[in-house]
Formats: structure tokens, sequence, C-alpha cells
């Protein structure tokens, strides 16, 4: 089963990443019905931050955002879609329980992964080996910044802490030097009678 297929079928609907239940069932090869005959039958592992019916505002939202378009059927349908959040999708994998459920369960799970880590849509299997091997590719480099970073960020503090003893010492010697001092000498006599007025 392609990512990429997969990934397209994911939508956000109430700031949560769902997959609506005509897609899982077309995915699943059964009928819609029949997906939902399943899950009802075992509702309770479906609390409502797993699977929610769409309301017919958001239906409607969805469809034009997406272009979602029912062939043959016009602007209306006869009931509102149901949408499964990623765990909603986890739980489905144990109602459906057959070898195809399973397949593309993991197909749906990796789709969510990569989804969340951001990572680009692959067609195919070439395209995801390249990928894999950027990815690859980029671990390496960033081991070896880091090594250097580590390397050079022991440097630069024993040069910081040099500096500031030195700029301490520097400071220290100012502040003595900057103390006013007495003069060295004699004054003269008209001096002191004009300091002694004062």
């Amino acid at each position: 089963m392609e990512i990429a297929i997969i990934q397209s079928k994911i939508y956000e609907v109430r700031g949560t990443k769902v997959m609506l239940d005509k897609d899982l069932a077309e995915l699943y090869q059964v009928t819609t019905g029949n997906l939902n005959k399943a899950v009802k039958r075992n509702i309770k592992r479906f609390p409502p931050d797993f699977m929610f019916q769409l309301t017919t505002e958001e239906w409607k939202a969805l469809r034009f955002q997406n272009g979602i378009i029912k062939k043959g059927r016009g602007e209306h349908t006869k009931y509102l879609p149901y949408a499964f959040t990623e765990q909603g999708l986890a739980m489905l994998s144990g109602v459906l329980n057959s070898d195809i459920a399973i397949n593309v369960n993991i197909s749906i799970m990796r789709a969510f992964v990569a989804i969340r880590q951001g990572l680009p849509q692959v067609s195919n299997n070439k395209e995801l080996e390249e990928l894999k091997a950027r990815m690859k590719e980029l671990e390496e480099v960033s081991e070896e910044t880091m090594a250097a970073i580590s390397d050079l960020s022991e440097d630069t503090r024993k040069e910081l802490d040099d500096i500031y003893l030195a700029l301490s010492q520097l400071a220290a010697k100012q502040k003595k030097i900057s103390k006013p001092q007495n003069p060295i000498g004699y004054k003269a006599i008209q001096e002191r009678r004009t300091e002694n007025e004062e």
C-alpha cells in the first residue's frame, strides 16, 4: 500500500488528523456500511476522541477545501461520514481482523508517522530509498557537526575563562589606578594658605 495514497486521504477536522469511513472502507476493501456495522458492534472501543461523526458544516467545509465530490450523488449524502483519529484507526485494526486490514493498518500508521515527522510524500520505493539515503547522510553529517561543536565548545570555554580572568585582573588594576592619591612632595606656602581659608 503506497503511503502517498493514504496521506492524500488524511484530513484535518477539529484540529485533529483523521480519516473518513468511506476512504477506510475502500482501503480495507469492504463497504462503508459493513465497516460502520463492525464499529457499532464494538462501539465501546471508540470513545469520542477515537471516532466522531462530522456535522453538516464540517462535511461541507471538508468537501470544499479538499475537492471531495460524490460520484453520481449530487451535493447531498444520506449519512454524514464518521471520522477516525489515529487512536481510532489503531482500534479499528482489532475490530477488522483480516490480513488486508492488518497490512492496511500498518501502512496507515506509517503515513501518520510520516505526516507527524513532516516527511515528504513518497510515491514509490525508489523515492523511499533515496529519502532513506539522504536521511542517513544527514545523520552522519549531524554527528560529525555535533562532535566538532563539542570540541570547539571546550576550547571556546577555556578561552572565555582566560579572557574573563584577564578582564577581572585589568578591572582590579584600573580600580587601584583610579583611586585619588595624595600628591608626593611639598606644597607651596601659597597653596596651603588657600586651602586653610576655604
